[in-house]
């Protein structure tokens, strides 16, 4: 099975969601730096859709100026283009397979697309 987590190093949950996928059998792990390889608006919308997450909860606060941009209170696709010119909007990890997507935070959440 393949599985692509758009990866963050400096992010623990993401690194502890990368581990998981290492560390299971059968599993083929693509890693997408997100930061050096932006999301397209178009995969960000896919990505959402496919979670069941709108962009606002898929939104990173902490860390970042989005509040401040009022991001916070914008609309949808306001948030995805700011995620698509600035990956560091969106919060992490994301992990799609075949049997679909999940935002891990908890990072147990991929054993569910596994």
């Amino acid at each position: 099975m393949k599985a692509t987590i758009w990866h963050n190093p400096a992010c623990g949950t993401s690194r502890k969601t990368l581990a998981i996928l290492e560390e299971t059998p059968g599993v083929e792990v693509e890693i997408v730096p997100y930061l050096k390889t932006p999301y397209t608006a178009e995969k960000l919308r896919q990505l959402f859709k496919d979670a069941g997450l709108t962009a606002r909860e898929a939104l990173r606060l902490r860390g970042t100026d989005a509040e401040e941009r009022g991001l916070a209170e914008a609309g949808e696709e306001e948030i995805i283009a700011a995620m698509a010119i600035n990956p560091g909007y969106v919060n992490r990890p994301f992990v799609e397979t075949e049997k679909g997507v999940r935002f891990c935070r908890p990072q147990d959440l991929v054993r569910e697309i596994l």
